[in-house]
């Protein structure tokens, strides 16, 4: 879908100015409807809106809603009025539609952006989840010496499970919505990563015990890719997900498992680290900035749809 060159010129101008790490925006999507508003002082700002549908089986149903009503705004220098209205204009667009409850609308967008956000959060919009990068060199914790890492195992599949199945129902307290079928939708992608010859699925055993695991991949932003609009271009090491067993939370077994895989990762050859958590998560939001990781992206989002104001 095109839009004006001059807007989209000043859209890339203000993401090279938010954040030296965000790559050079994207472009519009292909596909979608578009949403048009003007400032006060007629200057035009616009948005691209895309729908996903989720069925039962779905794995994004982990972390998203069912019906999904994403907004690509392009806004140019204008600023908190500009978002304003645009997500007044998106807001309009949606009052002849009737969004059930297991539905959002949402918006990513730079993390550092502080005038967009007086407007997200005027709107309705919370962030829900963050994309945050680690770069560079850091000073890692001291390891905790009474516990032992090691990859997992086919074996350890059960175990794996458990845990990351009470994570997601810790997390569908504070962030996303909890799912009955979570199992079900988790299991496929911990079979296949413990499957592989080196699986990047490393457990920390504290007196013998599994009390967590981190489960990682590489991820490789090119030219073209889709990773190419949300990380700058090279060898990235994505980390899906680390989970404790509820009674160990906060004993510093992430830490000790983390100084692992980060090792691994440089070692390796990787251009960063990143990971998505939630900003709304009492325990992630403290956690991952102490590794060194620092928010780039933030999903705003609003449940249910209807309630974008």
């Amino acid at each position: 879908m095109d839009i004006e060159k001059t807007l989209f010129d000043a859209h890339r101008t203000r993401f090279a100015a938010i954040d030296r790490l965000l790559p050079e925006a994207a472009p519009p999507p292909v596909a979608g409807e578009r949403v048009d508003a003007a400032t006060s002082a007629g200057i035009q700002v616009t948005g691209v809106v895309q729908r996903q549908l989720h069925g039962p089986d779905d794995v994004p149903l982990l972390w998203s809603a069912a019906d999904v009503r994403q907004l690509f705004p392009f806004i140019g220098n204008t600023g908190t009025e500009g978002m304003d209205m645009l997500l007044r204009a998106w807001r309009t667009w949606m009052g002849a539609e009737s969004p059930g409850e297991d539905s959002s609308c949402v918006v990513n967008w730079p993390s550092r952006d502080a005038e967009a956000i007086r407007a997200f959060l005027d709107h309705g919009l919370v962030p829900m989840s963050a994309l945050a990068v680690r770069t560079g060199s850091h000073r890692e914790e001291p390891a905790d010496d009474g516990v032992a890492v090691r990859r997992a195992r086919p074996d350890d599949f059960e175990d794996v499970l458990a845990m990351a199945v009470s994570t997601h129902d810790y997390i569908g307290q504070v962030a996303t919505r909890h799912r009955s079928n979570a199992g079900a939708l988790l299991a496929p992608g911990l079979e296949l990563a413990l499957d592989k010859d080196v699986p990047l699925l490393w457990l920390a055993e504290r007196r013998g015990e599994i009390a967590a695991f981190a489960h990682a991949a590489w991820i490789a932003s090119t030219p073209g890719s889709a990773e190419a609009e949300l990380l700058p271009h090279g060898r990235w090491g994505y980390v899906n997900n680390v989970v404790t067993v509820p009674g160990q939370r906060g004993s510093g077994l992430g830490r000790t498992l983390m100084s692992v895989v980060h090792k691994e990762f440089d070692a390796d050859g990787a251009d960063g680290t990143y990971l998505y958590y939630n900003p709304t998560n009492p325990l992630s939001s403290v956690f991952w900035h102490r590794q060194g990781y620092r928010p780039l992206w933030t999903s705003w989002e609003v449940h249910p749809a209807s309630a974008l104001r």
